[in-house]
């Protein structure tokens, strides 16, 4: 549903550049400045569009009462250089990612990354992250976190938290649930 109303989107904003530019390459000179700043404010006015299209879409595709998301974060880089990740929640695996060394780097500099989006509904819940990578010496790292948590009726945030564990010489992982 939500990729057939982007479609529809783009083939209208595509309908009226092409007219705009009809209309462009009709009219003079001196119009032209006039024409070019209407077609700007339409690409404005359609960008809009597609924004509130899309929170839209989420908000019908993901109502509160059952949102669910994991975020991803890593504070970590002397002790582990992250390859990827896995989430399970209740023996189904809904997320796996393997990352490339930028995307690592992107989230060593502080980035946080959505791992998953989903409905879930009210009640326990067993959540599980599987996380693999090279870890000190280059021996390869896995390593497991689990949360029992019970989804109520609003939101429901987790955030996987990656870090460097220096008294240990080796990284912890935590699943951290957001209030």
């Amino acid at each position: 549903m939500g990729k057939r109303i982007q479609s529809m989107i783009f083939l209208l904003a595509g309908l009226v550049l092409l007219g705009a530019m009809n209309t462009a390459s009709a009219a003079d000179e001196s119009a032209g400045a006039s024409v070019a700043d209407s077609v700007e404010s339409m690409k404005k006015k359609v960008i809009e569009l597609n924004r509130d299209l899309f929170i839209l879409e989420e908000d019908l595709l993901f109502p509160a009462s059952t949102q669910f998301t994991v975020f991803l974060s890593l504070n970590a880089g002397e002790f582990l250089k992250l390859d990827s990740v896995k989430l399970k929640v209740d023996d189904d695996i809904v997320a796996a990612h393997l990352y490339t060394e930028r995307q690592a780097k992107a989230l060593q500099r502080g980035g946080m990354q959505r791992l998953y989006i989903g409905n879930l509904k009210t009640g326990p819940h067993e959540v599980t992250a599987f996380i693999e990578g090279m870890g000190p010496d280059n021996r390869a790292y896995k390593q497991a976190a689990t949360l029992m948590m019970d989804k109520g009726t609003d939101v429901a945030a987790l955030e996987i938290r990656i870090q460097d564990e220096s008294s240990r010489y080796q990284p912890s992982v935590n699943i951290v649930e957001w209030e």
